[in-house]
């Protein structure tokens, strides 16, 4: 799988891109001065028809290559015709050539102006396709201050693992968190790990794999599988890691299950070995409202004991096989995740 649509909602709200820049006059064709100085080109007419601040969610990027501004010249574009103080969502997406440029002068733009977003509640970072940058290739940077800066975030998504940092941290106020990778390094999951979170209700983390920096084992997910700090958590994905069924394991006898309305297992290499663990401790999981494992490697055998183990008890079951491949070189079978590069 890859990813190749933007988002088009986002914490409850459509996402609307803020317009770019105007063409240089310059460069218009003559048809096209002519509708600037009637007043009708389309770039003029976007500005003059943005919805309301508070009525969406604002996406914020400039293009990858050969753009006419840089991410910090849109976004004071963005302060001159939105009112900032209204704003509850933000959406940033391409900073330039993210697989070369990081997101940290992303990160401290937004941080020097948080006085002027009082009422931002959620924010994703880094919404781009594979024609912006491939997932892996796309440089984060510490992301901490995002959080310790935002007391008031209640949701916070973020795409791209090379260079993501994080320090623990408490937020009383964050129930939604997303981290997109195709490789998470270890140290992002041992510091969620270490962090506390009362109020999150919903933890989402694409592994990854080795290759691309996934290099976290079952012992740095110990702490998120214990639940501590998570009192409120009832949503818990662990998906897309080539340790699927050391994860499915290790969930089956985690104290944090019985708390959970839904599990997600999608998008890694789950193999029958870990949907055994998953049936033997079907009492266990009869509670959930739904059980996702699509993306997965198991037999037609094993599919239908979980369905019949489960399905009667209510909980709502994918099991489909997706995008997920194999080959054998003869020694050994190769089986891949859903997202890597």
């Amino acid at each position: 799988m890859t990813i190749n649509e933007h988002l088009t909602t986002f914490h409850g709200l459509p996402v609307h891109n803020f317009p770019a820049p105007p063409t240089p006059a310059e460069k218009l064709t003559p048809e096209q001065a002519k509708l600037r100085q009637r007043g009708d080109d389309p770039a003029g007419k976007a500005l003059r028809e943005l919805p309301a601040a508070d009525a969406v969610a604002w996406s914020l990027g400039v293009e990858p290559w050969e753009s006419d501004e840089t991410w910090t010249e849109c976004f004071d574009r963005f302060r001159s015709h939105v009112e900032l103080s209204e704003v509850r969502a933000l959406v940033i997406g391409s900073w330039g050539e993210a697989y070369e440029s990081s997101s940290a002068e992303v990160v401290a733009t937004i941080l020097e102006h948080r006085a002027e977003l009082p009422a931002l509640r959620a924010l994703f970072l880094g919404d781009m396709t594979m024609e912006d940058a491939e997932i892996s290739w796309i440089q984060q940077s510490d992301i901490t201050g995002l959080l310790t800066g935002f007391p008031e975030l209640e949701e916070l998504g973020i795409r791209g693992g090379s260079e993501l940092a994080l320090s623990p941290v408490r937020h009383e106020k964050l129930r939604l968190l997303t981290v997109e990778t195709g490789g998470l390094p270890a140290t992002v999951v041992r510091s969620i790990g270490a962090s506390d979170f009362p109020a999150l209700t919903h933890l989402e983390l694409w592994l990854g794999i080795d290759e691309y920096g996934g290099d976290s084992t079952i012992t740095d997910l110990a702490p998120l599988l214990s639940g501590e700090r998570l009192p409120a958590l009832t949503h818990l994905a662990l998906r897309d890691s080539e340790q699927q069924d050391l994860i499915a394991e290790a969930v089956v006898t985690a104290p944090v299950l019985d708390r959970l309305d839904s599990l997600d297992l999608s998008l890694g290499v789950l193999s029958d070995r870990g949907a055994e663990a998953l049936l033997s401790a079907a009492p266990r999981l009869t509670h959930l409202q739904s059980l996702d494992l699509h993306h997965n490697y198991l037999t037609e055998e094993v599919r239908e004991r979980l369905r019949t183990a489960l399905e009667p008890a209510g909980v709502a079951l994918d099991l489909a096989e997706g995008d997920a491949h194999s080959w054998d070189d003869g020694d050994t079978v190769h089986r891949f995740v859903s997202v890597s590069e």
